[in-house]
């Protein structure tokens, strides 16, 4: 039996950005009216059960007109039978689920650092951000592999009018090295900042270590293996910080939290 968030969403496009790099724009206006920026949804790759778990993804971008988008870069089956859709399809899309990112109530500056597919949820934030009447700094620090990654995202940012600056571990584009590295070249100590993080692991760590000696407050939105996107199935359980013996879901509690509720490693 399908759970009422379940919507089966028909794909209005499918574009390649890159050898490895899709993204789809599906029709879900119940989703596009309610999600906010971190959320995410669960995508059934394929109508039989091969693959059998859905996929989680981060929303990407909603419109007024209904549509949501997915980012996502093709590692196995499920993204690779995502990455063959075409317009027409139809894909069953649960959503949106899990808490999402919030601003500071004082008007910080933000900074939104992302890496890889981690950049994906960061443009609806930034779209929510200049929605929101927000009049401070906004800047996004991207890091990616290589410039083919990036190219077209960063495209996507500088039309919104935010301030961006790349890092490549290449050197192909930007900066060559990690996007950490681009913060103190561009975030002022003297000044107030929120940051708000998406990315790999050790990415985020290394943004949250510098956040905890500047004093300024951060969200990490976690990645992890899920299976039901509610927390009934508790694979995506992380430790709490005071208890290491209880634990937290990044599906249900997350993917967004505090980088003091993360326990660091």
């Amino acid at each position: 039996m399908e759970h009422s968030l379940t919507r089966p969403s028909e794909v209005i496009r499918s574009e390649a950005l890159g050898s490895d790099i899709f993204r789809l724009t599906i029709m879900a206006p119940q989703i596009a009216d309610t999600a906010q920026p971190g959320q995410f949804v669960m995508v059934q790759a394929a109508s039989g059960q091969d693959p059998l778990l859905r996929r989680p993804f981060s929303i990407h971008q909603v419109s007024g007109n209904g549509t949501v988008q997915i980012l996502f870069k093709v590692v196995g089956r499920g993204t690779r039978l995502l990455a063959a859709t075409t317009k027409g399809d139809f894909l069953s899309v649960f959503g949106p689920l899990g808490k999402g990112f919030t601003l500071a109530k004082q008007n910080k500056n933000i900074a939104m650092i992302g890496g890889g597919m981690g950049i994906a949820p960061l443009l609806f934030l930034g779209k929510w951000i200049l929605r929101s009447g927000f009049s401070g700094k906004l800047i996004a620090l991207l890091g990616a592999r290589n410039s083919a990654e990036i190219n077209s995202l960063q495209e996507d940012f500088n039309h919104l009018g935010i301030t961006t600056a790349i890092a490549t571990d290449d050197g192909s584009r930007g900066h060559h090295g990690l996007v950490t590295q681009l913060m103190l070249q561009h975030m002022d100590p003297g000044e107030e900042w929120q940051v708000l993080t998406c990315g790999p692991y050790p990415m985020m760590r290394g943004v949250a270590e510098i956040c905890q000696g500047m004093n300024w407050p951060c969200q990490v939105s976690m990645e992890t293996m899920m299976a039901c996107g509610m927390g009934a199935c508790l694979g995506c359980a992380i430790s709490k910080p005071n208890d290491l013996h209880s634990y937290q879901h990044v599906c249900k509690d997350g993917p967004v939290f505090a980088m003091s509720e993360i326990v660091w490693k």
